[in-house]
């Protein structure tokens, strides 16, 4: 393929760490039918059952194999260095738990291209519908700065395209051009709330974001727990651990200039209503508090 045919096409990031193996290569595989991809694995201890099998995947661009974890942050960036370096025009972030529908990245760049079509201001990135792997929940596309009609706001001239201020990042379809005025993601962040500060940036920065129904992405969000709030999707369960990288960031996050204003406000209740909920319910009790305290205390060097 041409540098020049390559500028028309998307080019997929995955990232993974740990990954269940027989999960990763299907991820693969569902990618490889449909665009070229690269792989970033942040120093798993089982990359040895993938890593070849990788390589010879049908469209597989690159596999880096790191020696340590780095972070969803820089193996994002990473990726987008070389995507941009190879002269593809857009680049389709995934998590290692997605599975990738047959013609996925045809509707997405449809999506895009109405979107651009449509939009008053450049597009940065188009997010399809995420629907949960473990309940079949479809996720909606939220506005912050609304107080009604927050979610599901179609763009004016499309029945498929809705307004979003925020993203998830597997299975975003980014214009790697964009990049340029944006930013990358912030590398300080290592994991969680990445893609909602660059989505906060991107907008801050004169850009639209756009979910989209003409594709939809399956997709594992948290970890499994017993507990009915958790199974139905009301509240997302992650590890202590996860926690503090996510307590951390919010907080960061609070003092950044371009992160709305309206969503600092909605954000900080739930946190504080997640909080008691761990402290009163979860099992790990003290481990949540242990680390949720300290990502309140990191998050003050965080910039």
């Amino acid at each position: 393929m041409s540098r020049q045919d390559k500028k028309l096409t998307p080019c997929a990031i995955v990232v993974s760490y740990e990954p269940d193996t027989k999960v990763l290569l299907a991820l693969l595989e569902q990618i490889s039918a449909q665009a070229d991809f690269l792989l970033v694995d942040n120093g798993s201890s089982n990359i040895d059952e993938f890593l070849s099998i990788a390589k010879h995947k049908n469209r597989c661009v690159k596999v880096h194999g790191l020696d340590e974890n780095i972070g969803l942050a820089s193996a994002m960036n990473l990726g987008l260095r070389e995507v941009k370096e190879a002269g593809y025009a857009y680049a389709v972030l995934f998590d290692q738990d997605s599975q990738v529908p047959e013609g996925f990245f045809a509707n997405m760049q449809t999506a895009f291209l109405e979107a651009q079509r449509l939009s008053v201001r450049p597009i940065a990135a188009i997010g399809p519908r995420i629907v949960s792997l473990r309940n079949d929940t479809a996720m909606p596309f939220k506005l912050f700065s609304r107080i009604f009609k927050r979610s599901d706001v179609r763009l004016v001239g499309s029945q498929r395209l809705f307004k979003a201020e925020f993203l998830i990042s597997s299975g975003c379809f980014i214009a790697v051009e964009c990049l340029e005025l944006i930013g990358p993601m912030k590398d300080a962040y290592f994991i969680d709330n990445i893609d909602l500060e660059w989505c906060f940036r991107a907008t801050a920065r004169g850009y639209e974001i756009y979910g989209t129904d003409h594709a939809q992405l399956h997709h594992s969000i948290g970890v499994d727990d017993d507990n009915v709030l958790v199974r139905s999707g009301v509240i997302v369960s992650h590890s202590p651990l996860r926690s503090y990288y996510s307590t951390r960031n919010r907080f960061s996050l609070y003092g950044e200039k371009h992160a709305p204003f309206a969503w600092k406000l909605r954000d900080l209740p739930r946190f504080i209503l997640k909080t008691i909920w761990l402290l009163v319910f979860s099992k790990q009790r003290l481990a949540y508090a242990q680390n949720i305290w300290r990502g309140i205390k990191d998050s003050r060097g965080l910039r």
